[in-house]
């Protein structure tokens, strides 16, 4: 009885060998194959070098850096914590001069290093290579460094929402995010590596083992069209003149209208993509493609060459109800000064920027025509530009637009647009009636290649003897409007002013505006279409006084830049 019990056992127990042997050696195969091979394989990620943006003459925007991660070994750290601590700190603090700056971070490099199991722990990522060398020759045993890369802006926080910045993503690599960054993210970083080796039970390299390698790739340079002598010129004008009209925000932007391509935009309040962090999330977002505003005055200039190409007006065209208020169903409209014109040219209504006079040409066109110009000149969608962020207010539907939708977007209340809309659409103008899109980046450069960045040529919107009239209305405007007192003499200027209310629940803010300015020069064969915006100047409300203003002092040194020459 005792021999069959006991062979029962040995049974049982072979039984549940041969079960455990199965399920090591079948179920669990591959997930303990892994771990054995995890205890004698090394793999590593080889980081992929990201890309330089590059201005138009190849100088630096942004660069890759040398940079360095400061890690502990404890087991090796021969000094006791607190001076260590003590002896790091001042370089990871931005004033050493801070005393509770100072101790807030040595009580932080402490509780790091006397973490509980810790072996390897890092303590400052991203440290200069002139801040490593200092570290490196306190010769303290048990810290170490490690290679990083980092960006570098040689300019500052010059044209920070063009270039963007670069963050972490969710698994700690690094991300573009917003402006070029964000768009060319991609281009700019590359194809991270591989490496695979074999390591003894000590962890060291088996030199007869096994290796993989599979090289990182590193990111294309951006050569852009962004020119630094212009962006310094607009960056530090438009500071200037939010300061002095008591502005609370302000955006420029300078394009070439032939073929769309950005050489300058700037946006206040901005940020330093080198330090994003010390910024809120407001300030990353480019006003410039990314806010949606009421145009105002400027939108005229859009109307009305959309009048002049459907043949409904001309520019001699008399106005019959430019003589006092329009009534338009339970609303008036009257003009910004409140002065009337009778029998009103079409020239004379962009010179006066009369709100009658543009509900006029809006009535001739109709709302579905009008409605296919403003599609044509690219309202209602995306430009295209290559930034990330870019949004579009859409127009309302067609066949939706009663008679106050009609008569107000003649004066350019009841659109919204942004302002890189804005500025393509005065390109169209500009360069004769064509379409352009608008593009920062001209070539992506990698190592022995060069890839063209060739926007899509748009279609025609208007044609040129309308592109014609218009600018001459404009030059008009610039010569003899309500901001002829700001215009350069002898400078054949086409341009026209906007101050637009900002609707806030559902009415206009009376005080409030946006004060604009777009403009080309010179008029007949421009080099370059500018658009000025300032977010309520407190000095006065009004374009003429403001944004007109600051739209001369910065072409004032864009003329001799530019080679353009006075005509008298």
């Amino acid at each position: 009885m005792r021999l069959k019990l006991l062979s029962f056992f040995f049974l049982l127990g072979f039984l549940a060998l041969i079960f455990k042997l199965f399920f090591w050696q079948v179920v669990k195969s591959k997930e303990l194959g892994s771990q054995a091979k995890s205890q004698y394989t090394a793999n590593e990620f080889l980081t992929a070098s990201r890309g330089n943006v590059l201005a138009k003459d190849a100088s630096w925007l942004a660069a890759r850096g040398e940079a360095y991660l400061v890690f502990a070994e404890i087991p090796k750290l021969k000094e006791e914590q607190r001076k260590i601590a003590d002896s790091l700190a001042p370089f990871f603090v931005e004033d050493a001069s801070d005393r509770q700056t100072l101790l807030l971070e040595v009580e932080r490099l402490i509780s790091l290093m006397t973490r509980k199991s810790a072996v390897w722990v890092p303590l400052k990522n991203k440290v200069s290579k002139e801040t490593k060398d200092k570290i490196a020759n306190l010769e303290i045993d048990g810290i170490g460094f490690e290679r990083k890369e980092d960006r570098v802006y040689p300019e500052g926080s010059e044209a920070a929402h063009l270039l963007g910045f670069v963050g972490k993503d969710e698994e700690g690599g690094d991300q573009g995010y917003f402006g070029l960054e964000g768009y060319y993210n991609l281009s700019l970083a590359g194809k991270p590596g591989f490496n695979a080796s074999q390591k003894d039970a000590k962890g060291n390299p088996i030199l007869i083992g096994d290796r993989r390698e599979i090289a990182a790739i590193g990111g294309v340079d951006l050569l852009t069209h962004i020119d630094k002598t212009v962006e310094k010129i607009l960056e530090e004008k438009l500071r200037e003149g939010i300061e002095k009209y008591q502005a609370s925000a302000g955006t420029g932007i300078i394009m070439n209208p032939k073929d769309g391509s950005i050489l300058a935009a700037s946006s206040y309040p901005s940020y330093d993509p080198k330090k994003y962090w010390e910024f809120g999330d407001q300030y990353f977002k480019d006003p410039a493609i990314s806010d949606a505003f009421e145009p105002g005055s400027v939108f005229k200039i859009v109307v009305m060459a959309s009048g002049l190409d459907a043949g409904v007006v001309k520019p001699d065209t008399l106005c019959d109800i430019c003589q006092g208020p329009l009534k338009v169903d339970k609303y008036t409209i009257e003009t910004w000064n409140k002065k009337y014109n009778p029998d009103s040219t079409m020239t004379d209504v962009i010179v006066h920027s009369d709100n009658v006079g543009m509900a006029y040409v809006s009535q001739k066109l109709g709302a579905d025509k009008l409605y296919d110009y403003l599609d044509k000149f690219g309202f209602g969608r995306p430009t295209g530009i290559d930034l990330q962020g870019e949004a579009s207010p859409k127009l309302r539907p067609r066949g939706t637009w009663n008679i106050v939708d009609l008569a107000t977007a003649g004066f350019g209340q009841g659109v919204a647009v942004t302002p890189i809309q804005m500025i393509r659409a005065a390109a169209v103008i500009a360069n004769g009636g064509k379409l352009v899109t608008p593009n920062v980046v001209n070539k992506l450069v990698g190592v022995g290649w060069e890839e063209d960045i060739k926007p899509p040529v748009g279609d025609r919107v208007i044609g040129t003897k309308a592109a014609t009239e218009i600018t001459n209305m404009m030059v008009e405007a610039a010569k003899s409007g309500e901001a002829k007192w700001t215009s350069i003499g002898g400078f054949k200027v086409a341009g026209k002013t906007g101050t637009a209310q900002i609707p806030i629940s559902g009415h206009y803010d009376a005080e409030k505006t946006i004060a604009s300015f777009v403009g080309f020069a010179p008029a007949d064969d421009a080099k370059f279409v500018m658009l000025v915006m300032l977010h309520e100047p407190k000095s006065s409300p009004w374009a003429s006084e403001t944004a007109a203003p600051l739209w001369y002092s910065i072409a004032r040194d864009l003329f001799p830049y530019f080679g353009i020459q006075p005509e008298e």
